[in-house]
């Protein structure tokens, strides 16, 4: 029986890091944490109130702001609570992961949000995707993986996704919002995306998700 252990798993917008997630959550018996759920939280947040890009005005206005997560031990389906109210569905628009991306780059809102991943963390084994999961919220995580994929296999992934919701997409323009991310998130100035140094690296441009949670599984079992 193993003990408790945390699988961080980084990457870009679009390499599959939920779809993997869920996956390795489900066949590890394990929990799975979407931290890009909170960020998204917060982006709502900010959009339903009018928040300006400014991290020291962001930072007292996160005083006044609750986000928490439950998850159904039945079906493994994270629930996410922004003062109060389920708002599990509204934070999959794709505008809010947009003010997402954009928010998550402030130093408030990671710091705001790092005490909340690391004690679900501790209290769990668990499965968290990101992108400075091993690098800044769980740097002693047990095993961690970097999991990448070319700017067009992911925008065509994203595409795809995106037309089965039945939205009017053209794909050069998710495309172009995929790079502008892997710029932001790249060089923001707080827990920029980077590949951990003891992280193992998956390309997943010619594998299926089943065949990279295998990868990671056997990484797991070693």
């Amino acid at each position: 029986m193993k003990g408790h252990y945390n699988i961080a798993i980084d990457g870009p917008s679009g390499a599959g890091k939920s779809t993997i997630a869920k996956m390795l959550a489900e066949k590890l018996g394990i929990m799975y944490l979407d931290t890009g759920a909170l960020y998204r939280a917060i982006g709502l947040k900010a959009y339903r109130d009018g928040w300006p890009e400014d991290d020291k005005t962001v930072a007292e206005l996160l005083r006044g702001v609750s986000v928490t997560v439950d998850c159904d031990p039945a079906t493994g389906r994270q629930r996410v609570y922004l003062d109060g109210e389920d708002v599990s569905e509204q934070i999959r628009q794709d505008f809010v992961s947009g003010y997402g991306s954009r928010f998550s780059a402030l130093p408030s809102v990671r710091a705001a949000l790092l005490g909340l991943q690391r004690s679900i963390a501790a209290g769990h084994s668990s499965v968290l995707d990101g992108r400075d999961i091993g690098t800044h919220v769980l740097p002693d995580a047990k095993y961690k993986i970097f999991l990448t994929a070319s700017v067009d296999i992911r925008a065509r992934r994203r595409y795809n996704e995106l037309v089965q919701k039945g939205q009017n997409v053209v794909f050069e323009k998710v495309r172009a919002d995929i790079e502008e991310r892997d710029r932001r998130d790249s060089t923001r100035e707080t827990a920029p995306l980077r590949k951990a140094e003891d992280a193992v690296e998956i390309n997943s441009d010619e594998l299926s998700p089943e065949e990279v949670a295998e990868k990671i599984i056997r990484i797991v079992n070693g």
